[in-house]
């Protein structure tokens, strides 16, 4: 594998990390979103990915991309507040079903492997230019 592909998948994964990172934004901004509880309102989403193997067939695509967005099936959070203008007739506001916790702990995931990934260009560079350099003389 030439030191090329490194920059392909890491770039590749850059971008995956910044799609979860949107994806941990969006949820944590609809955290407090209420809605009735008749109705469809926000659902937590996570982004699921694939490997693409470098390999003969494609050696210019390698890394990792977005399979799809996935919407959490689990029931929306139910907070009894029977003053709410939304609450039902039994006094419940739904919210979306978001585990604030779960997505801060996502987002520090999300930010240490774009971070990592970002730190893997910046060595392969080094080491492109060193070789470089030790070609030069």
């Amino acid at each position: 594998m030439s030191l090329l592909n490194v920059f392909h998948i890491a770039a590749s994964a850059l971008t995956a990390q910044s799609m979860r990172l949107n994806a941990v934004a969006s949820n944590l901004a609809n955290v407090d979103s209420a809605h009735a509880s008749t109705g469809e309102g926000y659902k937590a989403k996570q982004v699921l990915f694939r490997a693409e193997p470098v390999g003969k067939s494609a050696p210019w695509a390698p890394g990792v991309r977005m399979r799809e967005v996935l919407e959490d099936t689990a029931p929306p959070r139910l907070v009894y507040d029977p003053k709410h203008p939304l609450a039902d007739d039994r006094g419940y506001v739904a919210y979306p079903n978001v585990d604030p916790v779960q997505e801060m702990v996502n987002m520090i995931s999300a930010s240490r492997s774009y971070q990592t990934n970002a730190e893997v260009m910046a060595t392969t560079r080094t080491l492109l230019q060193r070789t470089l350099a030790i070609a030069q003389n």
